[in-house]
């Protein structure tokens, strides 16, 4: 079997990887499950998310050290066998003497699937960068795409689970953590047993300080920018969404559940665009290619903040969910090409921008208060704003850096053709 088959095989229990990161969605699909179960306030279902996006923060840039220790592929492992166990723990709740002791289960098992998706973002990216030549930025988007499937059925089944007359096993919505907990498994046994080669990790491995000192080049700050702008549009939209369409289209009676179809559009379009994207990036050029889909989100923008209309307001979470899928993988690709030697650390540094999914939706809050939904879509719209500025800023910095390390390199052929 030659090299390229070989890889593709590999790649196999990589992509599964890959669903298994898309566990993290499940918090928005049982949130209000739990709190209904639990008797909980806005305030307090709220903080789940809150909770999962925390421990980005935390451990994005020491997975990129831990890397260099063991390795990519033991470090995506450990992310799965954390991210199996989370699921595992809500199975247990029925267990819990008290609705107390079963909710800090389900704090903890929150905790780590924080910190199982935190690990396996930082580490599942350069794990593909060894098993593909070319096509890096399709490739993690299909990836993506594989994510987005999770994602989008999490809620599906969440809400079947919940509604169905004879619940399997009494487990109600839980279900959906039996399903994952599951595919977990399959995940965590067959990476573990598929063969990857890597590269022993050359020089004196990186420190936390030294991790950080790396946002001082522009393409990596510019980039860390990005994939906070991103996040924070991605779980921005799924707050805003239903909220948008209750304060347009909602009458006398009317309540927010009935919008939460919204979330649907957007997961769906974003797996779409997660398909179609790893495609039409082997045929377009990346710039032009991320030009479209940030302005798509643009008009997105002008279409939830003064659409009043049903079809305007669905075309406009449509146009965002499409957009923004691809987003993440184009501007993290760019970040760990433009560093080849030290794409652990840049790894652990742009999963960090992951943070920014608890920031935007702390202003959107803000902004809403004081202007209503169109206050919230207007945080969102700033965050597109800086996308488009980052596509021309970043190609940019990139000509000067290589035309540097052409004069560095070729200076001496370079001065003989200008002799000539």
């Amino acid at each position: 079997m030659n090299n390229s088959n070989q890889s593709k095989l590999t790649l196999i229990p990589v992509m599964i990887a890959f669903f298994t990161m898309g566990f993290v969605d499940l918090v928005g699909a049982v949130s209000n499950n739990m709190q209904e179960d639990f008797g909980l306030s806005d305030s307090a279902a709220n903080f789940f998310p809150s909770l999962v996006f925390f421990w980005f923060l935390i451990f994005s840039v020491p997975t990129g050290m831990l890397m260099n220790k063991i390795g990519r592929k033991k470090t995506v492992l450990l992310s799965v066998v954390i991210t199996t166990l989370a699921v595992l723990l809500p199975l247990f709740d029925s267990f819990m003497p008290t609705k107390e002791s079963q909710l800090w289960l389900m704090y903890i098992s929150f905790s780590l699937l924080g910190i199982g998706n935190a690990i396996m973002q930082t580490g599942i990216n350069p794990l593909v960068t060894m098993l593909v030549n070319g096509h890096l930025a399709s490739t993690l988007t299909f990836g993506q795409f594989v994510k987005a499937i999770a994602s989008f059925i999490a809620p599906l089944i969440a809400a079947w689970g919940a509604t169905t007359t004879a619940p399997i096993l009494g487990l109600s919505w839980r279900i959906l953590f039996l399903l994952f907990f599951v595919i977990g498994m399959v995940a965590t046994l067959w990476l573990g047993m598929t063969h990857i080669e890597e590269e022993p990790i050359e020089g004196k491995a990186s420190g936390f300080a030294d991790c950080l000192k790396m946002l001082g080049s522009p393409i990596i700050l510019l980039s860390f920018i990005g994939i906070m702008c991103h996040v924070g549009i991605d779980v921005g939209t799924n707050a805003v969404a239903p909220k948008v369409l209750f304060e347009r289209l909602g009458g006398a009676g009317d309540s927010l559940s009935q919008f939460e179809y919204a979330t649907s559009i957007y997961f769906a379009f974003r797996t779409l665009g997660c398909f179609t994207g790893s495609i039409l990036m082997r045929k377009l050029n990346i710039r032009t290619f991320f030009t479209i889909i940030v302005l798509m989100m643009a008009l997105s923008m002008v279409g939830l903040v003064f659409g009043t209309e049903k079809w305007e307001l669905w075309a406009a979470i449509a146009l965002v969910g499409y957009g923004n899928s691809n987003i993440f993988s184009i501007v993290f690709s760019q970040a760990l090409l433009s560093v080849p030697d030290r794409q652990n650390e840049v790894s652990g540094l742009m999963i960090m921008g992951l943070f920014g999914g608890t920031v935007f939706p702390l202003l959107m809050g803000f902004a809403s208060d004081a202007a209503g939904q169109a206050g919230a879509v207007g945080v969102m719209s700033v965050g597109v704003v800086y996308l488009l500025y980052y596509i021309n800023k970043h190609i940019h910095l990139v000509k000067s850096i290589l035309t540097q390390l052409l004069l560095h390199h070729y200076n001496k052929y370079l001065f003989l053709l200008y002799l000539f």
